[in-house]
């Protein structure tokens, strides 16, 4: 193999590397959280820890006779995106593990 092609050859190699390192800073950047099996990758927003209200716990609590969680705008009104990779099976019921 000479060197020019050795060369392409390692770049390649990292080349998923670094996209996936890319990935994870988008995904920190936009307080996303990932989640991915073989049939689906759905990416939830998370509460931003930067928030004036919740300071990042996602909400707080509601006095009263019975105790709620009011949930912060900063995570509430996100959408949540899903995207199927695979379809289910009729009746599927996958293992915890």
């Amino acid at each position: 193999m000479t060197g020019r092609r050795l060369r392409a050859a390692l770049l390649l190699a990292a080349l998923p590397a670094a996209a996936a390192g890319a990935v994870a800073v988008a995904l920190r950047a936009s307080h996303l959280k990932l989640y991915d099996d073989r049939h689906r990758i759905e990416l939830t927003p998370q509460p931003r820890r930067s928030c004036p209200d919740c300071r990042g716990d996602g909400g707080w609590w509601v006095d009263g006779a019975n105790p709620e969680m009011e949930a912060c705008d900063c995570w509430t009104n996100r959408p949540t995106w899903r995207f199927q990779l695979l379809p289910v099976p009729a009746g599927w019921d996958e293992p915890p593990f």
